[in-house]
Parts: structure tokens; sequence; C-alpha cells
């Protein structure tokens, strides 16, 4: 779908946006994607093609679930992968363009996606839950507490060991005649303050998964929310939201929406913006760039 096509959902986006007295947002991967967050291409050549000569992966993800024999190596890997998708500022503007749109709105943000972009945008802390972690933190492997770690100091490390300049913006450049190392020193392997066993992610994978106490006063504020906006005329927004945990945001929108007759399900996705024949008239979907979408609202 080219903008044009998209022009009439756009215009009634729009104006969804303008009647709105609250809009909750539904972020996926897709938005951080519309970012440039991507995860193979020229991005991974750029930061892992050291990695993948040596392996012989081709994307970022397939990196992360490699075998690594030693620590060393794994941290060299996921050091490069949190820094770049955590905390070096997006190729695109698109966090900061929705943040524009919303800003002075009653708005809140639930989402799946784990590389803090809504916070470094300038959203309220207070009005995001980050549902499956936060590449930012570390947590006990065991895990001993529900405890999570700040970890931007020990991954800069970590970046920085292997021989990498980080610059503005966070950029990782390689100065001239370096050659990357592929390990870190093993006094840098991130080790738990309460039981000293080995950290990893604070990410939603297996029962493991850490809900510490900035996670479980995001939950209590999301419901507080909803509640308070249960009979309101709310734009549930749902933006590059895919079919890995509909249950999430998704289907949790649909059914949000059908619920309160004067809601508004809207819809944006790359190849994918279907809406179920209950909200067909309360509904809008918009396949296409996000990004350029976002844009467009703004204008």
């Amino acid at each position: 779908m080219t903008m044009a096509d998209n022009g009439p959902e756009i215009a009634r986006l729009k104006e969804a946006l303008s009647q709105a007295e609250a809009v909750m947002i539904g972020a996926g991967a897709g938005l951080s994607t519309a970012a440039g967050f991507v995860y193979t291409g020229e991005r991974f050549d750029r930061y892992f093609a050291d990695f993948s000569a040596k392996y012989g992966f081709s994307d970022m993800y397939s990196g992360g679930f490699y075998p690594y024999e030693e620590p060393e190596e794994y941290w060299a890997y996921w050091s490069r992968y949190i820094w770049v998708n955590r905390y070096m500022d997006p190729p695109r503007p698109v966090y900061d363009d929705l943040f524009r749109l919303v800003k002075d709105r009653d708005y809140f943000v639930l989402t799946t996606n784990v590389d803090h972009c809504f916070q470094k945008a300038g959203f309220d802390k207070k009005r995001l839950f980050y549902t499956q972690g936060d590449y930012g933190l570390f947590q006990c492997t065991k895990p001993c507490c529900q405890k999570t770690w700040d970890n931007e100091d020990i991954v800069r490390r970590m970046v920085l060991s292997q021989g990498f300049a980080i610059g503005q913006g966070g950029r990782l450049t390689v100065p001239e005649g370096v050659v990357p190392a592929l390990r870190v020193p093993t006094e840098l392997l991130p080790k738990c303050p309460n039981c000293g066993r080995p950290l990893t992610m604070n990410l939603r994978a297996d029962d493991k998964f850490v809900e510490d106490a900035g996670w479980q006063d995001a939950a209590v504020e999301y419901e507080a929310w909803l509640t308070a906006h249960q009979d309101s005329l709310v734009l549930y927004l749902e933006i590059g939201v895919g079919w890995n945990t509909p249950g999430i945001i998704k289907y949790n929108f649909w059914n949000l929406a059908y619920r309160n007759e004067k809601a508004v399900y809207a819809c944006l996705n790359y190849d994918d913006a279907r809406l179920p024949k209950e909200l067909a008239q309360r509904g809008i979907g918009i396949e296409g760039d996000s990004a350029r979408v976002i844009q467009a609202l703004g204008e």
C-alpha cells in the first residue's frame, strides 16, 4: 500500500486521535523495525561481521542463541547486541514523532519491546509497561531474588574492551588499525551481587523471568489506567504487533475496544492490518511503513 492509498484511513485516524479522550498505545517489534532497529543486513554486518565469519550465522537473533563455549565470548557478542539495540539511538526518529502526537494527551503505553526507545524519546516512565523485560537490566540466572540491576556501565566496559569506540548517540565505531576482539576479559563477566551466580538479561524467555519491583509497579499503573478509562472515548492504537504473542496486545486491544462502545481500535502494520468483524465500524487498519504513517499524522 502506498501513502496515497492510505490517505483516507490516515485522515480517519487523525480525526480519531484528535477526538479521543485518552490514547492507549500497544507497540510490538514492528515499531522498532520502522525506527531502523533491524537485526539483519547492513546493520548486522557492521557490528557482527567477525562473529558471522567465524560461526556462519547471518542475523543477530541467531547469534544470540549460538552455544558459545566460553562465557567471555558469549558476553563479547551479547554486550555488542545490548549496546546497539538498547543504548544506541535508533536510526529513524519514529519514537520521537509518536511522542509528539501524544505528549499532551492522557496516554499509556503497553509494549513487548525491550529496547527502551519509548523512555529515550521522552515518554513518562510511569506511563510505560514493558511486559517482556529490558535489554538494559540484568537478573540472576537462578534467580535467587526478584531483583534486577542496571547494566549500562558494565556493558559499556565490555564493548570498549573489545576495541570499539563509542561516539555521539552511542554509535559504535572501530578505530583505524583495530581488529575487535571476540571475547571480553574474565574480570568483566557479570555476577549476581546477591549470590555470586552469573547474571543474564532480564528478558521473558522462560519461568525464570524476574518481574521486579519496577515491573510490578508498571503492572499496577496499567491496570489503574484501564479501570479509569473503561467508559472513556479511548483510541487503542496498535503499532507493529505480530502474531508471536498476540494475547498481550492485539487480542487484548480487540477485547477492550469491543467492550467499550465509545472506543476506536487502530492497527498500523507493515503487511497485516486486519480488523475483527466485530470492530469493522470502529476499526482503522493501515498497512505500510509505520514511520511514514506516524509522520503523516503529525503533519
